[in-house]
Formats: C-alpha cells, structure tokens, sequence
C-alpha cells in the first residue's frame, strides 16, 4: 500500500511539472501581444515595434537626436520619437529626413533595381551622408537575378557585396552584384 501511494505522489508531482509546459505559447510573435505593439512581418521582417501614437516618459538609450526642417526627432532601432508635452510619442519620419545608420534589424527590397533598406513600415535608400526616408516605391517588388559566384578575381582586387557585408568567396552570392575594391587599404589608412 505505501508503495502504490508513493507511485501516485510521483505521478502527480510528474505531471505538475510537465504542466508549464503545455502552457507556453506557441508563436513567438503572440508573446508581445498588446495594443502598443505592432508585429512587422513585411518582407520577412519579422520584428516588433511600438505602435505609432505610444508615450513613452524617458527615450532608450543610444537614441539619435535629429533635426529636420525646424522639427526635433529622436531615432532608435528603427523608431522615430517626437516630444509631446513631457512624453516622447512614437511617429512616422517625414520623408527626406538622413539618419546616419539603419536600424540593426532591416530587410533588403529591390525596385526597379535599386535597394531600398525597409523596417517598422519605413523605406530608405542609402545616400552619401547616410540613409534617407522615402516614400514607399510604386511599384512592387522584384528579386535582383544573382550571378552564381564572382567573376575571377583581377590581380589587386577583391569583390565585396554591400547587402551581405562581406567578401567573395566567404559570401557566394550578390543580389546587387559585386563591387570591385583595391585588395589592399590606400595609401595613408591606419594599418
């Protein structure tokens, strides 16, 4: 008798256990389910961002404070932020405005041709000064046809690719196409 009752407190505290488990949620995407988060899924973003309209009392850390035709923005992993009253509230950037990164979690679109860097339902295009907002391309989407591996490597040159950030033949593929560097720094960089 005392074993069978040993037997089912080991049962019974065995499946408590496992209990959590079968509660957890099964999408990542529903853990921030509420009504100031949006869910980016656009182009396979698939990241998370405060709604347009949420206040918030204090901007993140490592914010980027911008000006822009007599208005102040601040910038933060693809959120833009104006204050209001004492609140910072989150809004969309006007168009034309330069930020000098992009956010850390971005997706590459092609149009026409051209890469336009979208995030947080925003598109940008990379300019000389950095990455400027516009308006959302006309036209839809096309996939760039990628050349299969680099051509042969001309003496003193490598092949970079600007979407992947890196060098043939660690990277395989280009959408873009490959851009053609000096092999070595020029003269006068920090070696």
């Amino acid at each position: 008798m005392n074993g069978r009752f040993t037997r089912s407190i080991l049962f019974c505290a065995t499946a408590a256990a496992c209990m959590p488990a079968l509660a957890q949620p099964r999408f990542e995407r529903e853990r921030f389910h509420t009504q100031h988060w949006v869910y980016d899924d656009r182009f396979h973003h698939n990241h998370y961002y405060p709604a347009v309209g949420y206040a918030v009392t204090a901007l993140p850390p490592g914010n980027l404070a911008i000006a822009f035709r007599g208005g102040n923005f601040w910038f933060h992993s693809g959120v833009w932020y104006q204050h209001v009253g004492p609140r910072y509230v989150v809004v969309r950037p006007p168009l034309g405005v330069i930020v000098p990164v992009l956010p850390p979690a971005y997706s590459v679109v092609y149009y026409g041709g051209v890469p336009y860097y979208y995030a947080n339902d925003v598109y940008y295009v990379q300019q000389p000064s950095g990455y400027e907002v516009v308006a959302p391309p006309a036209e839809g989407p096309t996939v760039a046809q990628a050349p299969s591996t680099a051509p042969a490597p001309a003496p003193g040159n490598w092949y970079y690719c600007d979407s992947a950030k890196g060098y043939y033949p660690y990277v395989q593929q280009c959408p873009e196409g490959w851009r053609s560097v000096p092999a070595s720094p020029p003269s006068g960089a920090p070696r």
